[in-house]
């Protein structure tokens, strides 16, 4: 755990980490409370609650690059005031607007959120040396998989309990609050070597979104893809055996294991490609489908979730190596819009295969979605040029030397 002392000694990580942790859950709590807000405040129908939370999606997925590309040219502080503006004003208005302009205010919320994942990932990458970036995205994507443990489950137990606009106003203000804190922060999304990035020209897309950086973002898509279609066969398969009151705990279970899973894997010396975490965690979800109950679906989703953070923050801290300084932010944020397309499109490709056959399908359509997007990914890694090429250390392709610098970029 020395990797892990030595992340958060280092001035402003600690900070960084706890802030983002409160923007993160909220914003992973966002759609839950949409979603309550129109069945249960507006009492309209789950699929119009459904519309509301695909504008949230589909506005968030083409943010992204849009928040990325203007962190590289305006600045962290710039973005995220007006982020932070946006979002203050679109909450406080939730409880007050009709359903036709909340559909399309949502999608403007989405496509300006707080980029708090964005931010805390360009920052690690600026922040540490190259021993310690794994273990600090492991930190990261740790922190991913609390914020889905704690957003939704909140604000559902809360909708409960008190006014669904109520619960809107308190996300709203705890991703206000996040935003703010990590303007005031005001963390480096550049490393010292890199303070000149700004006077240089932008390189052209041509130049660095090639086969490798493609290879990582199908990757990233797929991990995702796959995340969403468990937790839809979770629910599904619980729901035929007559158990769905226990998917709660199964969730849990899954998710402990991804933080566990993290943790170690952020802890080893050596590291993996992450074609072959993503298709190690594909083989790993299949077997979930031949389970028929609450005990031994726990059983099978502890295996594969010890995978999961593992394929994410490998994800991330690919992304961050393969992309020039100066173009970091559209990386990262391409990178959250293949994650979000992948949610988006995991649960009604998972749950046409649960509608056509059987529950456990779904595991086994999510874990070849997963595999297939690895072998998709090892293919065209393997098949970059030399030029787009990364460090031989570089935990995420597995490429053969091309007698480039072996020093990582930071």
């Amino acid at each position: 755990m020395t990797g892990y002392r030595q992340v958060l000694a280092l001035p402003g990580m600690a900070s960084l980490l706890g802030v983002s942790l409160l923007a993160r859950v909220a914003i992973t709590a966002d759609m839950t409370a949409l979603t309550m807000y129109v069945v249960l405040g507006l009492d309209m129908s789950y699929a119009a609650a459904g519309g509301v939370a695909a504008a949230l999606t589909a506005g968030t997925a083409l943010g992204g690059p849009l928040l990325g590309r203007m962190m590289d040219r305006r600045g962290l502080r710039a973005v995220l005031l007006l982020t932070v503006a946006l979002q203050l004003v679109f909450w406080l208005s939730v409880p007050i607007l009709p359903y036709t302009i909340l559909l399309g205010a949502a999608f403007v919320a989405g496509l300006l959120m707080v980029p708090a994942p964005l931010v805390t990932r360009q920052a690690i990458a600026a922040m540490t040396a190259a021993g310690q970036r794994r273990a600090a995205f492991a930190l990261e994507s740790v922190q991913g998989e609390l914020s889905y443990m704690v957003g939704p489950p909140i604000v559902i137990l809360c909708a409960a309990k008190s006014s669904p606009g109520v619960v809107a106003w308190g996300v709203g203000a705890a991703i206000v609050a996040g935003g703010a804190g990590i303007a005031l922060l005001n963390p480096p999304v550049r490393a010292e070597g890199e303070a000149d990035a700004d006077t240089v020209p932008r390189p052209p897309r041509r130049e660095w979104l090639g086969r490798g950086m493609i290879a990582v973002l199908v990757m990233a898509f797929g991990t995702t893809m796959l995340l969403g279609g468990t937790d839809l066969a979770i629910v599904a398969t619980l729901q035929e055996a007559g158990e769905v009151s226990w998917a709660a705990v199964v969730v849990a279970v899954y998710g402990v294991a991804s933080i566990v899973g993290g943790l170690v894997y952020g802890a080893i010396p050596r590291p993996l490609p992450t074609w072959l975490l993503l298709g190690l965690l594909g083989l790993a979800t299949v077997p979930a489908g031949l389970a028929h109950d609450w005990p031994w679906l726990c059983v099978a989703c502890a295996g594969a979730g010890l995978l999961a953070a593992p394929t994410l923050s490998t994800v991330a801290d690919t992304v961050s190596r393969l992309a020039p300084a100066g173009v970091r932010g559209e990386a990262t944020g391409l990178q959250s819009s293949a994650g979000s397309v992948g949610f988006a499109l995991g649960t009604p490709i998972v749950g046409v295969a649960i509608d056509v056959s059987v529950p456990g399908s779904g595991f086994v359509t999510a874990g070849l979605a997963g595999l297939a997007t690895a072998l998709t990914g090892c293919l065209l890694s393997r098949r970059s040029p030399a030029r787009t090429r990364p460090p031989l250390d570089d935990p995420g392709l597995d490429l053969e030397p091309s007698g480039a610098d072996a020093r990582p970029r930071a």
